[in-house]
């Protein structure tokens, strides 16, 4: 496969491009990220979620501490060419560092942040150190 696909891709001034990860069959969103043109092109060609870690400055393949993998099923580009969309299967049913099925687990009610999705699993136990 040329790499023709990954020029297309609107870059930000820093070669990253914002990335959301939504579950397959269900559709619901399960996390934001970022990727490079490394971690994209290593997503498609091993089948499973590889960002960018901004914060740690270096790759970070989704479970790779957790387990909790992102099988790639699809993978989308916006119209305008600057957001990718991947349609994952989600290992273990935790995207969330924090053990719960999505990040996108806070609903705004009367002006405050209010938790709406359960622990699914204590991140201790997730995350042993």
């Amino acid at each position: 496969m040329s790499d023709k696909w990954l020029d297309e891709i609107k870059w930000t001034d820093d070669g990253l491009v914002p990335v959301i990860a939504q579950e397959d069959g269900s559709g619901k969103i399960l996390m934001f990220a970022w990727m490079n043109r490394e971690s994209l092109q290593l997503t498609v060609q091993e089948g499973k979620a590889i960002y960018w870690s901004r914060s740690r400055n270096k790759l970070w393949r989704k479970g790779e501490e957790s387990g909790h993998e992102q099988i790639l099923k699809d993978i989308r580009l916006d119209c305008d060419n600057d957001v990718i969309l991947l349609r994952v299967e989600q290992k273990g049913g935790i995207a969330c560092h924090t053990g719960r099925k999505s990040c996108f687990y806070q609903q705004l009610q009367d002006g405050e942040w209010v938790p709406v999705e359960p622990v699914l699993k204590d991140p201790d136990e997730i995350y042993r150190k």
